[in-house]
């Protein structure tokens, strides 16, 4: 009895000196962030709302990273699995390849977590909030950043980057978050770079604003659960997006219901009161009140530092500042930071995922799947078995052009000369130029600039040793029927705000969309000489072609493909894999014309290669489209059913692309992409394709009222194989007066 009595004691004594609220692991995320906020000095407050926040060891509170990069794979982290630029992999169109490559993403980065959480602090680019994707428009070809995004249209980003978060968050089922994503950059950020720090944006229609920039946001807030957006550095209409109340509070938070996380971009709110930037603010203390005021919970910098201070001055109450510290650490117990990994089904991943078989399995099917054939004359493609090939060009045995920005360290790279050596045996290589000139010497700081913390592993390159001219490259070609030549451009030099004067490119952006002028003379003198061209454009934009469909026999864009992008290469060139990836964005013409090219070929003259468009080796035919109205719930959708074909006798795979034009008298763009589907189909087969139309995919904003809204009348529902290539339409009736809806109710993607 006695043993019982001293017994129950100790449990008591145990009960006495238990968990607090906070470190118990039974309370919601939001109860045990409440209950630590309020133990909290100010000065400890501030110290959480900053990227990489410090230790609280009087609370048990770990050091936090909230930057980790996985824009294509996890990055500047060491190894690890390097995928397609996220603009080639938009042009796949594979919603599930892409959930599957995110899915790896996450593993390879919580398993990198997990073995850093367990043997000491965890450091920027350690943790598991991710600052991905990015879902700006792309609309102006020239902007270096583009190739982080997924292409030009609302709906295909939208739809995209919701697989992406839903991929690095993982599915529901758990005890705590996978990981964060994170949609960037809010809102209206197209470039350029080199203005971003002071730009105001005051010209944007609010129709623009509403139908272009925010869906695909709306869209990660709404469906895709996004637990993070950035706000994004320049102003819209006067104020800063990190201090903008209509973007943060009132959109994003009222009007959508965001309840995640806002974090700044990198040195945003130090723009407030930079002295030629922004100049909003007076001082760090102001400008910090402004940020967090209006709805930006972490800043990364140090500007939040400055809080305590702000709280004496009175710009700023304990309590507001509380709002943003309790919704960053129901985050961080979302994600078990504070809990033992015991607990965590995530923290069972091995690092053994990291750069796994499976994982480049995936990249190198994705390298296959974005490849976009723009021009095959005559049957060119795939290569013939007895023809004598010469491969040239500045990015056929570079492997750095291959990762794109924003990358990890690859285990290996195969470039398109080692992949065609693979295919074809001892294939010969002469480079002929460099990216921009004969004879340009590869410049130490481009190198320097590609990402933070990554120099060790990138390769210096010398200067070009063998003189390049005309005749030499004619005289290498002499004795080969075929010449491969890989160029385009490289994010050595199309990038974020890198330090890059040469012609054509300026400060990471691209002062001109035509190809470097040196490959386009290589082109035609190769072309005149009888010899037939194979062009393999490496780039993460448009490039304006329009002389090469004349001295080309056939161009693949390639984009900055990964790891696997030589194997990919080989594999199209050869017939190993039948091409199958369709433009994320238009292609200009010319550099004369309008580069605002977007809407989906809404200006035919000015587009060489329309959103949506990719040649295959298969034929492929449409047929048999009906529109049926459904009223299975209490929405209203319409049924669109239609059947492909394989007219050829190779398999293939056809992305089918479904688009809605307004009658005449609709206040409406003249074609919107609405839905697409990846099907695969063998050499003479059929497939029945069906389609999901609601209503609302058909409604626009309303500037009077300010309110979306779904006008009666007819419309036109079109399906084929690019925005200007649609064999099948059908008319739609939408019965009954004007409808407007709140912005909550309606969604501009599936």
């Amino acid at each position: 009895m006695k043993r019982l009595v001293l017994s129950a004691f100790s449990m008591l004594a145990m009960i006495a000196t238990a968990q607090l609220p906070y470190q118990n692991p039974d309370l919601s995320a939001k109860e045990r962030a409440e209950d630590l906020c309020s133990r909290l000095t100010v000065e400890e407050k501030a110290k959480l709302m900053v990227n990489s926040s410090e230790a609280i060891p009087r609370l048990g509170i770990r050091e936090f990273s909230w930057w980790n990069e996985a824009l294509h794979g996890v990055a500047r982290n060491g190894y690890s699995t390097v995928f397609p630029s996220c603009i080639g992999m938009a042009s796949s169109f594979d919603d599930t390849l892409l959930y599957n490559i995110y899915t790896a993403v996450s593993d390879e980065g919580r398993a990198k977590h997990t073995a850093k959480h367990k043997n000491g602090p965890v450091k920027q680019y350690e943790g598991v909030s991710f600052w991905t994707p990015n879902i700006n428009i792309f609309r102006d070809p020239r902007w270096g950043r583009g190739q982080e995004t997924y292409g030009e249209d609302p709906y295909q980003t939208g739809r995209m980057g919701s697989i992406v978060v839903k991929g690095l968050q993982g599915e529901e089922g758990h005890k705590y978050r996978k990981a964060f994503a994170c949609a960037k950059h809010f809102a209206v950020h197209s470039g350029p770079e080199s203005t971003r720090h002071h730009l105001n944006l005051d010209n944007i229609s609010p129709r623009d604003l509403w139908e272009t920039y925010l869906p695909a946001f709306k869209t990660l807030v709404q469906k895709g659960g996004v637990k993070e957006v950035m706000c994004a550095y320049q102003r819209l209409d006067g104020d800063p997006c990190c201090g903008s109340n209509r973007l943060l509070t009132q959109i994003l938070r009222n009007e959508w219901g965001f309840d995640g996380v806002v974090v700044s971009d990198c040195g945003a709110i130090r723009d407030f009161y930079q002295k030629g930037r922004h100049e909003v603010s007076a001082d760090a203390p102001s400008a910090a009140s402004k940020a967090v005021l209006s709805g930006t919970d972490v800043n990364c910098g140090k500007v939040y530092l400055n809080l305590p201070e702000a709280v004496e001055k009175g710009y700023i109450k304990e309590a507001d500042i509380d709002v943003s510290v309790k919704r960053l650490l129901e985050g961080r117990f979302e994600l078990g930071d504070f809990d033992p990994d015991e607990l965590n089904d995530w923290t069972k991943i091995p690092e053994s995922v990291v750069c796994s078989p499976e994982h480049k399995a995936l990249a190198l099917q994705m390298a296959r799947e974005q490849m976009v054939l723009l021009q095959n004359k005559k049957n060119t493609l795939p290569l013939a078995k007895d023809e004598r090939v010469i491969l040239m060009g500045p990015n056929a045995a570079d492997s750095v052009m291959l990762w794109g920005i924003y990358y990890g360290k690859p285990t290996h790279s195969v470039t398109v000369k080692e992949g065609l050596e693979k295919k074809l045996g001892s294939v010969p290589y002469y480079k002929a130029c460099a990216l921009t000139s004969f004879n340009e010497a590869a410049s130490k700081n481009i190198r320097k600039v590609l990402e933070y913390g990554t120099d060790d592993f990138i390769p210096e390159v010398e200067a070009e040793k063998e003189v390049y001219s005309i005749e030499s490259i004619l005289n290498a070609a002499k004795d080969y029927t075929t010449v491969v030549f890989v160029g385009g451009i490289s994010p050595l030099i199309e990038r974020e705000e890198a330090k890059v004067d040469l012609p054509g490119f300026k400060g990471g952006d691209r002062t001109s969309i035509e190809l470097p002028q040196v490959q386009r003379d290589i082109l035609a003198a190769l072309h005149k000489a009888g010899k037939k061209v194979i062009f393999v454009n490496c780039s993460g934009s448009a490039v304006a072609l329009t002389p090469e469909t004349k001295t080309c026999d056939a161009i693949l864009q390639a984009w900055y493909p990964g790891e696997e992008g030589g194997n990919a290469v080989a594999d199209i060139l050869t017939g190993a894999v039948n091409p199958s990836g369709k433009l994320s964005v238009s292609y200009p013409r010319t550099e004369s014309t309008d580069l605002y090219c977007y809407n989906n070929g809404e200006d035919e003259a000015f587009v060489a290669y329309p959103f949506g468009f990719g040649l295959s080796y298969s034929d492929f035919e449409y047929s048999d489209i009906t529109v049926t109205p459904s009223v299975k719930t209490s929405d209203q959708w319409f049924d669109v059913s239609l059947n492909v074909t394989n007219n050829s006798d190779r398999d293939g795979d056809e992305v089918v692309e479904l688009y809605a034009s307004p009658a005449e008298g609709q206040p409406l763009k003249p074609i919107q992409l609405k839905g697409f589907k990846r099907i695969s189909l063998k050499a003479g087969e059929t497939k029945a394709v069906s389609f999901k139309l609601s209503p609302e995919q058909l409604a626009y904003f309303n500037v009077d009222a300010e309110l979306w809204t779904i006008t009666g009348g007819k419309y036109d529902i079109k399906v084929g194989r690019s925005s200007s290539d649609l064999p099948l339409c059908a008319t739609v009736t939408l019965t009954g007066k004007d409808r407007t809806m709140a912005h909550k109710n309606v969604f501009l993607a599936e």
